[in-house]
């Protein structure tokens, strides 16, 4: 297994910055991807980036993630909130998960409310925009420090 992070996104994020900008923002997901490329680079650790409308493609992914990555970053969209498959698969799978959304899901509407994700997740950050994809990495970072012994 080599070092690296693995951040997944769900359905319609590949619309971010043009979609509903007063809950998501004027930043693209590829604007996204670039901070988060950056902080890899200065950290020295291999990050890779995989966006799916597609829940079977997304659940592919989780699947192929322990024999090259570490930690797993998902915000899965609307998935979140109804995959029964996306739940089982990072289930499966022996890798630490951080679960993450741009929006307060418990400021939004019921169904947002609860999460098919988070109870297969080491952690969860969501509410604070882009901020919480960056903090997500540091979260995926310092385990993967621990897992190396180098707190």
């Amino acid at each position: 297994m080599s070092e690296g992070i693995l951040v997944l996104n769900g359905p319609n994020l590949n619309l971010l910055g043009v979609r509903e900008s007063s809950i998501y923002g004027n930043r693209s997901l590829a604007d996204i991807n670039r901070e988060l490329e950056d902080m890899a680079n200065k950290a020295g650790v291999r990050i890779e980036f995989y966006q799916s409308n597609h829940e079977g493609e997304l659940i592919d992914k989780v699947q192929q993630a322990p024999e090259q990555f570490e930690v797993i970053i998902i915000n899965a969209g609307a998935l979140s909130h109804y995959s029964i498959a996306l739940h089982d698969a990072l289930r499966a799978i022996a890798l630490p998960v951080i679960e993450v959304h741009l929006s307060n899901i418990y400021s939004r509407e019921e169904f947002r409310h609860h999460s098919l994700i988070s109870p297969v997740a080491r952690g969860g950050i969501f509410g604070f925009g882009p901020l919480s994809y960056r903090l997500a990495f540091l979260a995926a970072w310092e385990i993967i420090k621990e897992k190396k012994g180098n707190k």
